[in-house]
This record gives C-alpha cells, sequence and structure tokens, in this order.
C-alpha cells in the first residue's frame, strides 16, 4: 500500500501562509494521511475509464476519493452528503452500525463517566486528555476569560423582551469578533487557541444572560470559585438578591449532557461552521453559523421537540393512539426522539443520559413526572415492536436529555442554548483543525439544474 496525498493551491501561491498553517499542527504530518488501497474504475459508455482512488482511514469504511471527476466533466448527486466526505479530520470517530462514539479515540461511555467536561475540551482541541498540571492550567485560563465586556449588555436591548433566546445567542455570539481583533490571524496556533478558550469561557455567560434576559432579571456574572457546570446553573438561577445552592448530583448530570453534546463528527451544524471558516472567516462569525444550523428542529432543537412530543401524549394510556399515527403515512404527527440519522443501533449516549436522568429524578424526588411515565413505556415499545426494530429506530440522547433538562428547572426554549454551549468546543476544534489541513479548500458544493434553458429576454410589452 502507498501513502496518498496531494498538494494544495497554498504550497504554491503562497508559502509564507502556508508556514504559519502548518506551524505547532499534527494533521500536516504524513503518516496523517489515509492510505490508498487501490483503485475503482468508473466505466461511463463512450468515454475512456476514470481511475478513483481508494483511501482508508484509521477506522471506518474505505472512501473512494471522487476528485478526479471534476477534471472529466462530472460531479456526484448526493442529496445531504449522505454518501460524501467533505474533509478528514481526527477528531471524533463514529460507527452508527455498531453504536460507537469516539472522542480522539475514547468511548463517549468511558468519558461521561471518568472525566469531566473541561477535560473533554481540553482532549477535543488538543488531541489528548490532559495531565493534573495541564488541566489545572487549562481550567485557569478559561476562568479568566468567563467574564465579557460590559457592552455586551447592551446588545441585549436590542432584541424584543421576548425573542428566543437562540436567537439572542445567535447575535450575541458573532458579535463577539467585534471585541476581540487581537486574535483575528487565523494562521497563528497560539491566536486560535486564545480564540477556543474565549469561546468556552464566554458561552455559558452569554447563554445565562441570554436566559435572564428572556424573564427580565438582572444578569448574574460568573463566580470563578465554582466548576464549569455549577457556575452556569448560578448564572442561570441566582438572583442579586438571593444565591442559589448548586447541587452537586444536578450538577455532574449537566456536566454529562455537555460532555455526550460537545462533538459528534461532520454534522450539519459542525459542516456548516466549517463551510463558513473554509472563506476564511472571523471564528466568532462562523461559531454563529453552527448555532444557527443548530437551532433546527431535525438537528439540535430535538430534545426540545422531543419534551413537547411527550407532554402532548400526556398519558401512558393514550401512547397506542400516537404510536398509530406514527405509523400512518399521512398523518402528519411524527415521533421525536427516535431513531438517528447516522445509529442504525442504540445510541450510545443515550445509553449514559438513561441512567443520568433516573438519576436527577430520584435526587429531585420525582415520582410522578408523566413526561417519564411516557418516555419508559415508549421506550420499551420501541425496543420490541417491530415497526421500530425494523426501522432502527431505538430511543436516541433527545429522548433522556429532554427531561433532564426540564426536573432541573431549565425551560424547554432553552435546550437548544445548552446544546450549542456544550458544542461550541466540537466547533471550534473543527475549526482549528481545518486552519492545519493541507488540501483543505474554499467549500463549494454543486448542483443538477432542473431550470428553464437559455432564452432571450423580450420586451415588457411582448411579455
Amino acid at each position: 500500500m502507498v501513502k496518498f496525498s496531494f498538494p494544495s493551491l497554498l504550497d504554491i501561491v503562497n508559502p509564507r501562509l502556508n508556514q504559519f498553517r502548518f506551524q505547532d499542527t499534527y494533521m500536516s504530518n504524513q503518516e496523517d494521511l489515509p492510505t490508498q488501497t487501490g483503485y475503482a474504475v468508473l466505466n461511463i459508455p463512450g468515454k475512456d475509464p476514470i481511475k478513483l482512488p481508494i483511501l482508508k482511514g484509521t477506522m471506518g469504511p474505505e472512501v473512494i476519493d471522487i476528485r478526479e471527476l471534476g477534471k472529466k466533466g462530472y460531479f456526484t448527486y448526493d442529496p445531504g452528503f449522505v454518501s460524501t466526505a467533505s474533509c478528514m479530520s481526527r477528531i471524533t470517530f463514529i460507527d452508527g452500525n455498531k453504536g460507537i462514539l469516539l472522542y480522539r479515540g475514547y468511548p463517549i461511555d468511558q468519558l461521561a463517566t471518568k472525566t469531566n467536561y473541561l477535560q473533554v475540551c481540553y482532549l477535543l482541541f488538543k488531541g489528548e486528555l490532559p495531565d493534573k498540571a495541564q488541566y489545572a492550567a487549562f481550567e485557569n485560563r478559561v476562568k479568566r476569560h468567563t467574564l465579557v465586556h460590559t457592552q455586551m449588555e447592551s446588545l441585549f436591548q436590542a432584541f424584543r423582551r421576548d425573542s428566543h433566546p437562540m436567537a439572542v445567542l445567535c447575535g450575541v455570539a458573532g458579535a463577539l469578533s467585534a471585541f476581540y481583533h487581537d486574535s483575528m490571524d487565523i494562521y497563528d496556533p497560539q491566536l486560535r487557541e486564545l480564540t477556543a478558550i474565549r469561546l468556552v469561557a464566554k458561552m455559558p455567560t452569554l447563554a445565562a444572560m441570554s436566559y435572564k434576559y428572556s424573564i427580565g432579571q438582572p444578569f448574574v456574572y460568573p463566580d470563578n470559585s465554582m466548576n464549569y457546570a455549577e457556575n452556569f446553573l448560578h448564572m442561570m438561577f441566582a438572583t442579586p438578591c438571593e444565591k442559589y445552592k448548586v447541587n452537586p448530583v444536578i450538577a455532574k448530570a449537566l456536566d454529562r449532557i455537555f460532555i455526550l453534546h460537545a462533538d459528534h463528527e461532520q454534522n450539519a451544524s459542525t459542516s456548516s461552521v466549517r463551510l463558513a471558516g473554509s472563506s476564511g472567516a472571523n471564528p466568532y462569525a462562523c461559531i454563529a453559523a453552527g448555532i444557527a444550523s443548530l437551532w433546527g428542529p431535525m438537528h439540535g432543537g430535538a430534545n426540545e421537540a422531543c419534551l413537547r412530543m411527550l407532554q402532548q401524549i400526556g398519558s401512558v394510556d393514550r401512547i397506542p393512539e400516537y404510536i398509530a399515527r406514527a405509523k400512518d403515512k399521512n398523518d402528519p404527527f411524527r415521533l421525536f426522539g427516535f431513531g438517528h440519522r447516522v445509529y442504525k443501533t442504540f445510541d450510545p449516549r443515550a445509553l449514559v443520559m438513561r441512567d443520568t436522568c433516573h438519576e436527577v429524578l430520584d435526587e429531585l424526588h420525582i415520582t410522578d413526572n408523566p413526561a417519564l411515565h411516557v418516555a419508559t413505556e415508549l421506550e420499551k415499545i420501541a425496543l420490541n415492536d417491530d415497526y421500530f426494530v425494523s426501522r432502527h429506530l431505538y430511543p436516541n440522547v433527545d429522548f433522556y436529555s429532554g427531561i433532564i433538562l426540564n426536573a432541573i428547572g431549565i425551560p424547554t426554549s432553552m435546550f437548544t442554548v445548552i446544546f450549542a454551549l456544550a458544542r461550541t468546543i466540537g466547533w471550534i476544534s473543527h475549526w482549528n483543525e481545518m486552519q492545519t489541513i493541507k488540501d483543505s479548500r474554499l467549500g463549494r458544493p454543486r448542483q443538477i439544474y432542473t431550470g428553464r434553458e437559455m432564452r432571450n429576454v423580450k420586451a415588457m410589452s411582448r411579455r
């Protein structure tokens, strides 16, 4: 087998920027590139055969490199990019058929039970779990950046008082670019790391401010004596006239939610960040693009939609009615929280989330939660009903996370904000990785044009 690599235009036209791009990086090493295992030959009637290299990464299926097709005047058609790899990455691996999710090679269940969110942030961005000294230094850097500029507070006043917190978060996250001009050299690895630290540190503050503004309460400043999850709960629920006592079980559950949502390979929002980043855009603007993409109910808004569905069903005795509606192709009702675009078996995050859900409900002595009863019965049905099993419609992470957040006291309008907060480290890690990959280039998808053929413009009197 031979190593397979490609020169980029950056190598030829701008060696100075290329020098910065490869300083202190890991993706530029030759051994990090996929290996070529052979060729696939495409035979088109009346044309010469086209040889397409077959590449193999560390894990996962073999990939056919189709870049040669463009040179031959062909494009591929793949709506939703279900069969397309847009990049090389070392951050996250998913095997949907086996229910495997790895961050930098570590199984998600081990990370959720043996580390905390800031350790995972360090892992995703830097590639390895920190030792004790590295973690202490990293945590200290994050805590030094939790405050936001006081002028940011005035930005919130521009939003309607009843604005959805995601609308507010999207706006103020993008506005961070107006406050930090000192870290805009995206080819400097130290400034990229500073940007990541700022985003991880400030996103909980901005998320809590978005909530406080939506309910008309004054903003609460961060308390750096607390850990990451505790501090967020403090900023959410404390007031200037009343302290909030953080329950350690609740803080641990929230920390796990952060870990489980920290990254998920090349999903819609991460791809949005990468696509925006491919143009060399401001990193804060790229994160705002990710927040906007995440907002949709088919992506980050799924846990909010799932809880609303459980509340709509209302009681266990009404489940058969809604199951029948879900199976009816002509009924607009659909079940949220079941199945996944990637996983063809049980979502590995859901296993951790299910246990955490019961820990929280036991700690809060919640035994009469109708949504939990409905969820428990739906889970049994989904694991045994052939309709669900044959379609791989197993409960996913959204199925349980919504119940946990609701039990904690976080309103449904904030569910996707929590998701965005947690996913920020994944987004910025992928954005950072982009700057280190040799053949990274401007994203420019193609299309199949189905409109009118060329025609001439007629004078208005003749139309």
